[in-house]
């Protein structure tokens, strides 16, 4: 359920009229690392989490509605840029709010001309208000959104979704001196790292988490790293231990010597015939975890999302 209240989450100002600035901000509000991609992002995700984490559930949901608060302070931001461009603009005289904020030098049809040349659908189609596309005028996609049924995998997709957001509102204050919407902006990019960091700790309490999914990964082909690239650097990515997993990388040197030697890596020297045992166990045991953490969370008999019945705790 959700209750919309009319004020918004941190006040949004703007000094003065900038209809470029408005048409740069829809990206947060329609584009794919924006606030409407995250929320339907974070909603979509929530309910494959509800049965198996309700903890999760209930924290991709908050998260969510959070998202769309801001796209309402991205969008309110929006329309108050573009304050005398839909209205008294169109028979403005120099005088008029947007002209002294231009300093008088240019005249209305100058003023239309710069909103028309950042993105033309922006005032024709809409008539300047906000709309869910991107700066560019592309309409906002569902292919933005990324939720793949496995809770691990998911929230990292989020850990990389606030990091693109983060970017992006960083890389928008370069473009505005309005300290009002410095202020907005500021605000917008840090709940983004604070979203990061609820993101990373939700990832680290659900052990084990890694790798993704159910299947662990096929100790024959794991450690190798290869030589792909003339004058490839050595680093912690190829040599020394895989973290976390008590084995090291075996750097190739001849890819393509060691393939035909192996015959496609159909006869390697070692058959891993204990590995892959273990590996097989492990399958086993992750496969009944995985569905018994959903099983064991359904109720019997008629399904239901909510109890309205019960007191809350």
């Amino acid at each position: 359920m959700f209750h919309h209240v009319k004020d918004l989450q941190f006040n949004a100002r703007v000094s003065r009229p900038d209809p470029r600035f408005a048409n740069l901000l829809l990206e947060q509000f329609g584009g794919e690392n924006g606030e409407l991609a995250a929320a339907m992002q974070y909603f979509t995700q929530a309910f494959g989490a509800k049965v198996p984490h309700p903890d999760k559930y209930d924290m991709l949901m908050d998260i969510a509605t959070e998202e769309f608060s801001h796209l309402e302070i991205v969008g309110a931001t929006i329309q108050m840029l573009l304050k005398g461009v839909n209205g008294e603009l169109k028979d403005a005289a120099e005088q008029s709010e947007i002209m002294v904020a231009m300093n008088g030098k240019a005249e209305k049809e100058s003023v239309i001309h710069a909103a028309l040349s950042a993105n033309p659908q922006f005032p024709i189609i809409t008539g300047g208000g906000p709309t869910p596309r991107n700066s560019q005028g592309v309409p906002w996609c569902a292919s933005y959104i990324n939720s793949n049924g496995d809770l691990t995998v998911d929230l990292r997709s989020n850990l990389a979704s606030e990091s693109r957001a983060k970017l992006v509102y960083e890389h928008l204050m370069k473009f505005t001196d309005d300290p009002y919407i410095h202020e907005t902006l500021a605000f917008l990019m840090t709940r983004e790292v604070t979203h990061y960091k609820m993101f990373e700790a939700a990832l680290n309490s659900i052990q084990p988490n890694f790798p993704p999914g159910v299947l662990a990964a096929d100790p024959r082909f794991l450690q190798n790293t290869y030589n792909l690239s003339a004058g490839t650097v050595r680093g912690p990515w190829n040599e020394g231990e895989i973290k976390g997993m008590g084995k090291d990388f075996v750097y190739v040197e001849d890819p393509i010597a060691q393939a035909r030697k192996t015959e496609g890596q159909t006869k390697l020297p070692d058959d891993f015939s204990k590995e892959l045992k273990a590996t097989n166990k492990t399958d086993k045991q992750m496969s009944e975890i995985k569905s018994a953490e959903v099983k064991n969370a359904e109720p019997d008999g008629v399904a239901q999302w909510s109890t309205y019945n019960e007191k809350e705790k």
